[in-house]
């Protein structure tokens, strides 16, 4: 028994150093832009001139909190925009969209997505009835769907012609789809075409799972609004809660007001844990992606010479720290979530069984052995149980450690 785990062992680490040889110029790129992200981010450390007193806490209103507002003027230059909201108080990723979309639209407007379906939580909130969607506030929906993972221009431009598209909503990441994330180049082609066809509203674009993996932000390719979860990759792993939303001082202000009250926007908030862990995350966040996205190609690799199908293919960028894997049956999914579970610091005795997630439509299963519950910067991977039989793989703090959930990946795979 011990001889055939050897055996064993030793097949999945000659496999992994076969792949990583193989992946040795793409590597050398990831930390290439991660050195450049971390420039930017020091710039923006220095330029607001970080001190502990940044870091302490605060209760009641927070009337005068340094740590929160120069928070929000440190990710405001680190994303090149206006202004920015950064609040421990944005409890996840669809939270920060949620308060963002109910910021900057209005009563008869209408939401335009220009990327297919956002992703599956946000349906509630844009369509849901009586439960206090957008629609039943009288904000319109509707979208024109990715052609073979490119926008369709010729759609966007009809569907523009309406006069109540206040918001074009543009989503960065793959959800539960079959498709590459959108890469920054890509983004600015459709942002630059949206404004040649005279729209002067908000383009506004959600970036989870997309920062510091290129070189730039939506912010800075022509989106006025861009949102995430600090438990994804702009908290490097190290923050406990929290979201942002960066743009235009003139949106910043109206979602300020939605976040808090009308009256009060910006200027309320406390925080009585101390401000320490969200600037040490964002930080630690240019290399903590480095090491998520060199772990999800490598993932890839091993798993495309096994014959496995995955996304994106190995001669594409990666533009999100997400992989897309596809299997044969609803057992080899499941498997492969589980042995991601058994591979985590945290409850890797657990075994995991789909359910009846809230917010989904198809039963989940979900790996996330994290210190944070819920982080996908950590590592993590969840799925729908429906076909075709699709696992999302995103995260790892460390490559050392995808590599060490990889071997136990292959051993089950093998």
């Amino acid at each position: 028994m011990i001889g055939a785990m050897k055996d064993a062992n030793g097949a999945c680490m000659k496999l992994i150093e076969k792949c990583e040889k193989k992946l040795a110029d793409r590597f050398a790129e990831a930390e290439r832009i991660a050195f450049l992200n971390q420039s930017k981010v020091m710039d923006a450390f220095t330029k607001n001139k970080i001190a502990l007193r940044h870091f302490v806490p605060s209760t009641g209103y927070g009337y005068g909190d340094e740590g929160r507002d120069t928070l929000g003027a440190l990710f405001a230059d680190i994303f090149a925009a206006e202004a920015a909201l950064v609040s421990p108080n944005i409890l996840s990723g669809t939270h920060a969209l949620t308060v963002a979309l109910f910021g900057v639209l209005r009563a008869g407007d209408t939401l335009f997505s220009v990327s297919g379906n956002p992703y599956d939580t946000l349906i509630d909130v844009i369509k849901g009835k009586n439960n206090g969607s957008l629609a039943d506030y009288g904000i319109a929906f509707k979208k024109c769907e990715l052609r073979d993972g490119c926008f369709d221009f010729e759609k966007i431009a009809e569907g523009l012609k309406d006069a109540s598209v206040k918001v074009v909503f543009i989503q960065r990441s793959r959800g539960y789809e079959w498709r590459d994330a959108l890469s920054e180049k890509k983004i600015a082609e459709v942002c630059a075409f949206i404004r040649k066809c005279g729209f002067s509203g908000c383009i506004f674009v959600d970036n989870c799972y997309g920062e510091f993996v290129e070189e730039t932000e939506p912010t800075q390719n022509g989106a006025d609004v861009a949102v995430g979860s600090l438990i994804k990759n702009a908290g490097g792993g190290i923050a406990p809660t929290g979201g942002y939303i960066v743009g235009k001082k003139e949106y910043i202000d109206k979602i300020a007001g939605r976040l808090t009250a009308p009256s009060v926007g910006a200027e309320v908030g406390s925080y009585a844990f101390g401000y320490q862990y969200f600037y040490q995350g964002v930080f630690l966040a240019p290399h903590v992606v480095s090491q998520a996205v060199k772990g999800s190609l490598l993932i890839g690799a091993c798993l495309e010479e096994l014959g496995y199908q995955t996304s994106p293919a190995l001669d594409v960028a990666p533009y999100d720290i997400t992989r897309a894997i596809r299997f044969h049956t609803k057992e080899q999914l499941i498997g492969f979530i589980q042995s991601v579970q058994e591979a985590s610091p945290v409850d890797s005795f657990v075994q995991l069984e789909p359910w009846d997630m809230p917010g989904y439509e198809d039963q989940v299963i979900m790996a996330a052995g994290c210190f944070v519950q819920g982080a996908s910067i950590e590592l993590s991977a969840d799925a729908p149980i429906k076909e075709p039989y699709i696992a999302y793989f995103q995260g790892g703090l460390t490559y050392e450690h995808c590599k060490y959930a990889l071997v136990k990946i292959l051993r089950k795979l093998l």
